[in-house]
């Protein structure tokens, strides 16, 4: 399944602007400038963003800004645990929650770096750069970005370096891809299967309720699994997702405010967040 490869060459340009922007946010570069600095016009750079984000480059930097951050954390605490995690929200927001499913791999499926486990694997382009996405016959085993084909599949193969891989794109993972489509009222259940430790399943099985547009810190993920003290060892865990964007960890951020880093990169991470906060606002 092949995404429009002009989105791709777009995110490029939008990761350069955001860049740009999150060096000289204390000089808040107006439009002319940003659309200087990578190459385009002012009219074709904001149709750009607009195209691509939803909104507008203004509006995207407050979404991405560390007052918004607050707000949205600030907000949690009062509707999001009580509420979003209780019954859920309407719409695109529950996504996640509704649509991905979860299942560990049991010892034999992962045993010996995966011997005589097989693996379908394809590339594809996305809105956020090219990925990876990886499947056994129980769901999406794996899903990164990688900009370098050579460098995806060696990252595939580190998980697992004992199975046998196929370069096949799949039903599972073109299930998986439709996420990225802006229709998602065809989209039906993805399955995920994952070599993980229970205590790494359960960080993953809670990031998938954080809705779409909001954002909650490692504090209150270690507070949702009843495990308070372990707020390192949920950082540990949300770092070692092995499934870009399905599973969210994008939108975990630091309790005070700050976006903090992200496996695929920072400038990646804020794009994500913004774009998502793009979307959601326009659903209201």
């Amino acid at each position: 399944m092949k995404m429009n490869t002009q989105e791709t060459i777009n995110y490029n340009r939008i990761a350069e602007a955001i860049d740009y922007i999150k060096a000289n946010f204390k000089d808040q570069p107006n439009l002319d400038e940003v659309a200087e600095k990578v190459h385009l016009s002012p009219f074709h750079f904001q149709r750009l963003f607009s195209d691509w984000a939803g909104t507008s480059p203004k509006k995207f930097l407050q979404y991405t800004s560390l007052e918004h951050a607050k707000k949205l954390l600030k907000e949690n605490q009062a509707t999001i645990s009580e509420t979003a995690y209780e019954t859920g929200l309407s719409g695109t927001s529950r996504l996640h929650d509704l649509f991905v499913n979860i299942e560990g791999m049991t010892p034999a499926e992962y045993k010996n770096g995966g011997k005589n486990l097989a693996i379908n694997y394809s590339f594809a382009e996305s809105p956020f750069g090219n990925i990876i996405v990886a499947s056994t016959q129980k769901g999406v085993c794996f899903m990164a970005f990688a900009e370098d084909e050579a460098n995806g599949f060696s990252a595939l193969k580190e998980k697992f370096p004992n199975a046998d891989f196929s370069r096949k794109l799949d039903l599972v993972q073109q299930n998986a891809l439709f996420i990225f489509q802006n229709d998602w009222s065809k989209l039906s259940e993805i399955k995920l299967h994952l070599k993980g430790t229970d205590f790494q399943l359960k960080v993953w099985e809670t990031l998938l309720k954080i809705p779409m547009g909001q954002l909650s810190t490692y504090g209150t993920i270690a507070q949702q699994i009843e495990k308070p003290n372990a707020s390192r060892a949920v950082g540990t865990a949300i770092g070692s997702n092995p499934v870009a964007f399905l599973i969210p960890c994008h939108r975990v951020i630091q309790s005070s405010g700050v976006f903090g880093g992200y496996m695929w990169g920072n400038t990646r991470k804020t794009a994500i967040i913004g774009w998502e906060g793009a979307q959601t606002n326009l659903q209201l």
